[in-house]
């Protein structure tokens, strides 16, 4: 007899847990904050993004004293703005060639070089009082006159940056990069300030001695960067640089390109044969036509920006609240680490701003207001109503570092970046080694004020035209960027051109 079957009865999902929605707003919040795509990225990033926390501790530790160094050596102020303007022009030499050649010769190799460089400079500047010689030391070395980036590293680790991270996440990526190096100026400036004061005012050393100590501390820090330089893996290195590894005389095989030339897709997936570089010629990088106008526009609009910069640079801001308003300079370096900590913490709501209303609209509707307040800085006073713009312009003048970034790597073909973002540093360094020396004529003439005005409304121009010439180009390059990214995917199934899906239909 069979037995029978009582159907199955259906039971009801049990409700959710509140430990489950609890995580799942975790979650939502910690990829909000961009930290997954931080946490997810290779151990090269985590690498990338240390170094970029000590090298601007570096930069943030001497430029806090650099223009009151060179004014306690006796010199005046039109000869500090002339030495800040021919620092940055010889960088724009040195910067020019590393970034030039940094994919054919070894992106490690040139960070390396450049650490070594930058704990050169700090050894120089502890030992010499001269002026040529602190010059000559402060352009073949890294002393930053600006508080900001100097030198090919930027430009080399965003490009690595672009190269190991996936579309989706560079903008995560790149906010955390970018508060990393302010997190880093801002602790070098504290640090700066309060080691002075404890040099001066409690061991009693005299004010050169003391300047002196913290350029050792500087290069110090530039061995810190070599040590964390060292342990960056091959991947960093060109695609290009990293499929010349050495073979095995006789194990050639059926994928080995006949008479060393090479076969590359173009965009419509053809194959052609491409007959390598020789010589010196071997090392410079691919340009397309195509980028040229694209590349001239960025260089103009990012010119404009960074004169604007270097007409009034972090170093002077500094001196001007030491001049104006004789402030100490402990109580000055942590004024200013509060500026850099907002600023840093800015990144992160421009990271999520992004996602919503894109890199280009982001970058101006952050950096915009920011120059509004940069240009009153000088007008003011009293102490505090000049600080209260300072800290506003500071809070929001970098939010549009991260936004910036991923829009480059965007914009500009990947096999381009390294070269490109190099060219784009060599510009800005140009344009902003100008600005010192304007800012030195106008402070001998009592127009300090002018310096700010001028800073803002140039920076301000920038803005505008980033927004008028880019809005929608932006977009065209993503698109074609994950067409790309298709086809390489499809390749690597053994996906055929005549196979594909016809895209119009």
């Amino acid at each position: 007899m069979s037995e029978s079957q009582d159907p199955p009865s259906v039971v009801a999902p049990a409700p959710e847990s509140p430990s489950v929605k609890k995580r799942s707003f975790v979650e939502s919040a910690l990829s909000e904050l961009g930290l997954i795509s931080l946490w997810e990225s290779t151990v090269d990033i985590k690498l990338l993004c240390a170094q970029r926390f000590v090298r601007m501790l570096g930069y943030g530790v001497s430029t806090l004293i650099l223009v009151a160094y060179l004014d306690a050596l006796g010199n005046r102020k039109t000869e500090i703005g002339l030495f800040m303007t021919l620092t940055l022009a010889g960088d724009i030499c040195i910067s020019f060639f590393l970034t030039l050649f940094a994919d054919a010769l070894g992106r490690k190799a040139t960070l390396a070089l450049g650490a070594l460089l930058m704990a050169g400079s700090g050894i120089v500047f502890a030992c010499f009082g001269t002026y040529w010689i602190l010059l000559v030391a402060a352009i073949v070395g890294v002393i930053s006159p600006n508080g900001n980036e100097i030198g090919p590293f930027r430009a080399i680790e965003e490009s690595i940056v672009a190269q190991l991270t996936v579309p989706g996440n560079r903008s995560d990526i790149y906010a955390w990069y970018s508060l990393f190096g302010l997190a880093g100026a801002a602790f070098g400036l504290m640090i700066c300030g309060w080691v002075l004061q404890l040099l001066t005012e409690v061991l009693h050393w005299d004010l050169l001695s003391s300047y002196r100590a913290i350029y050792v501390i500087y290069a110090a820090i530039g061995l810190l960067k070599l040590c964390l330089t060292l342990l960056l893996s091959r991947s960093v290195e060109a695609e290009k640089k990293q499929q010349q590894a050495p073979r095995t005389p006789g194990r050639e095989d059926e994928s080995t390109p006949l008479l060393n030339n090479h076969t590359r897709n173009d965009e419509q997936g053809t194959l052609t044969v491409v007959t390598p570089k020789r010589g010196l010629r071997a090392l410079l990088p691919d340009i397309k036509k195509d980028s040229a106008s694209v590349v001239s526009i960025l260089c103009l609009l990012f010119a404009l920006d960074a004169f604007g910069t270097g007409v009034n640079p972090l170093s002077w801001i500094t001196y001007y609240f030491q001049w104006r308003f004789n402030i100490e300079k402990g109580q000055l370096g942590s004024i200013f680490f509060v500026t850099q900590i907002l600023a840093a913490m800015s990144m992160i709501v421009a990271s999520s701003i992004a996602k919503r209303l894109g890199n280009v609209k982001t970058m101006v509707l952050t950096h915009l207001p920011s120059q509004v307040f940069r240009a009153l800085i000088g007008v003011p006073n009293d102490m505090h109503i000049a600080l209260l713009f300072c800290i506003i312009n500071a809070s929001t003048a970098s939010m549009d570092t991260a936004p910036r970034s991923a829009f480059l790597a965007t914009i500009i073909l990947p096999e381009e970046r390294t070269a490109v973002m190099g060219t784009l540093n060599v510009v800005k360094t140009t344009a902003s080694s100008l600005g010192p020396i304007i800012t030195g004529v106008l402070v001998d003439h009592d127009l300090y004020w002018v310096s700010f005005v001028a800073s803002g409304s140039l920076k301000a121009l920038y803005d505008v035209g980033i927004l008028i010439f880019f809005r929608h180009k932006e977009k065209e390059r993503e698109k074609s960027e994950r067409d790309r990214i298709q086809r390489q995917e499809e390749e690597s199934r053994g996906v055929t051109h005549e196979e594909r899906p016809n895209e119009s239909s």
